[in-house]
């Protein structure tokens, strides 16, 4: 018998990330999956600006923008009319687009992450049983017929859908299948006349939605109109009312498969954790399903690592579900919504939902809505156990670090306010007001750093909006320092997942040891 800290099982998206981040944090670990190689193909296409932005604190953004193609807006149209526009310019994400990749890509940049980490997958490698134990869980896995047995003291579940994880855990789920079936294939068109840097949605009574991949071929997602009717010609039916000499070119991969709206009870039992689709699954109407598995690996690695390496009690594992089942209900609500839009029969019953959509496109509040939305922008555990601080217009404690904030480096050149490449714990932003001097913000300075040389905080980054205080890191505008509500001294620690722990406007250093407390004993 064999040990292991973490044991992962699966190796889609959220088991490569999830294994890799915790390899990065110095946590042994071992990720197997059931199949004999990595996928050729699979169907998930797009990745949101919220995943570009984790990818890019990981340092692999530049292989995923080469690989992929930019996708800028999703145009919705029904009864051969443009009812409206996503542009993700409104998103308020340093990366304003999507990008379109074949989920392959994905995993192959992911693994190449995880072997650079020191990981691998082992592979033609299943579980068969868990069985829980005082010093762990004795997992028992099958590799070539021959079955060992595994001591580990964690299990991550990332093995989908039909999770074996969830299943020997004895977690139910909350939800229901999707009844009508789905459909794939990837085509070029010929003669297409508009961008290549968009996704396109067709409404009517074959729902159609074109997704871009690179090469100016497209990811065909449609409603089939019967069992056995002919893919291709489905989708030509509808999209032939808006280009009628549409031809499709060079299709490939033709596909039907079903979808479920599922969440599970819970994402932690004991020793068990789950995430992805294990822990939660969706209609592909919106393309959240893997982007949310991969937010669920980033916020749980960094937590299960500070458990593992012995800085906080193993209550702070509960902030995971805490804070991650929460918008696993949110995405999977959205996508019923957009399931119910997508499959209205009935000519009245249409013009009544296109009606809706073209009001609802014609107010910028909803314009922009939809595009926070669909960047994946619109995550907030301000009701998480172990968040601090008051929560104001700007920056309070659970939102994502905001974008956009300028930075004027002391040194020469610029920059702007986010979490940074390669960063293992929290970044302490202490920043000065425009009108607060030097000795103000040296004092605060001194006594917080004292707090920063530990596992959990990993440095202290001074800025300040005065001009005229040097000795900082960088400065902003004082209009950016406006946005971020700086009045005096602002402490504002970024998470290891980029949102706000902690937001503090006085006693400084006491709000950051109570939040490092916080962490430590996982509870406010």
């Amino acid at each position: 018998m064999t040990s292991v800290t973490v044991l992962v099982v699966g190796a889609g998206p959220t088991g490569l990330l999830a294994a890799a981040e915790l390899h990065r944090r110095g946590v042994d670990c071992l990720l197997i999956d059931a199949h004999e190689h990595a996928m050729a193909w699979d169907r998930a296409t797009v990745v949101h600006p919220r995943s570009l932005e984790i990818f890019e604190s990981l340092g692999i953004l530049e292989p995923l923008l080469a690989a992929g193609v930019k996708q800028r807006r999703a145009c919705i149209h029904a009864g051969g009319a443009v009812l409206g526009e996503i542009d993700l310019e409104l998103c308020g994400s340093r990366y304003p687009f999507n990008i379109g990749i074949s989920e392959e890509v994905t995993e192959a940049i992911l693994s190449d992450y995880l072997g650079r980490q020191g990981g691998t997958v082992t592979r033609a490698t299943k579980l068969v049983d868990l069985v829980e134990r005082q010093d762990g869980m004795l997992a028992t896995i099958e590799h070539e017929g021959k079955a060992s047995e595994i001591l580990a003291r964690w299990v991550i579940g990332c093995d989908g859908h039909h999770s074996i994880v969830r299943a020997l855990a004895g977690i139910e789920q909350d939800g229901h299948d999707i009844a009508e079936p789905w459909a794939v294939f990837d085509a070029g068109v010929a003669g297409w006349p508009a961008s290549f840097e968009a996704n396109y949605a067709y409404l009517d009574e074959v729902p159609v939605i074109l997704t871009a991949l690179p090469g100016e071929r497209w990811r065909v997602y449609l409603r089939p109109s019967s069992p056995d009717s002919d893919l291709v010609a489905d989708a030509l039916g509808t999209l032939r009312r808006y280009l009628p000499a549409a031809r499709f070119e060079g299709v490939a991969n033709p596909t039907r498969f079903h979808c479920h709206t599922k969440v599970a009870r819970k994402f932690r039992s004991g020793r068990i954790l789950l995430a992805g689709d294990a822990a939660h699954t969706c209609s592909p109407a919106q393309g959240h399903g893997m982007n949310s598995g991969l937010q669920d690996a980033y916020n749980l690695a960094w937590k299960l690592a500070l458990v593992c390496q012995g800085h906080c009690s193993e209550k702070l594992l509960d902030s995971y579900e805490a804070e991650r089942r929460p918008v696993a209900e949110m995405v999977t609500a959205s996508g019923d919504t957009a399931e119910g839009a997508q499959m209205v029969k009935g000519a009245a019953a249409r013009r009544e939902r296109d009606a809706a959509i073209r009001a609802a496109f014609a107010d910028p509040a909803t314009r922009h809505h939809e595009a926070v939305a669909e960047a994946e922008l619109d995550i907030d555990y301000a009701t998480s156990p172990i968040v601090l601080g008051d929560r104001r217009e700007a920056s309070w404690p659970g939102q994502r670090l905001p974008d956009g904030i300028e930075l004027r480096q002391a040194a020469g050149g610029s920059g702007m306010l986010h979490h940074r490449a390669n960063r293992r714990g929290h970044t302490a932003f202490l920043i000065g007001g425009a009108s607060t001097g030097r000795d103000d913000l040296s004092k605060v300075l001194r006594d917080v750093k004292p707090l920063s040389d530990g596992p959990i905080i990993e440095t202290v980054i001074a800025l300040s909006a005065n001009e005229k205080v040097a000795d900082v890191e960088a400065h902003l505008e004082p209009a950016a320092a406006d946005r971020l509500g700086v009045g005096g001294v602002m402490l504002l620690v970024a998470r290891a997942d980029g949102h706000v722990g902690l937001r503090a406007e006085k006693n400084h250093a006491e709000a950051l040891a109570a939040y490092v407390g916080v962490l430590r004993s996982g509870s406010n």
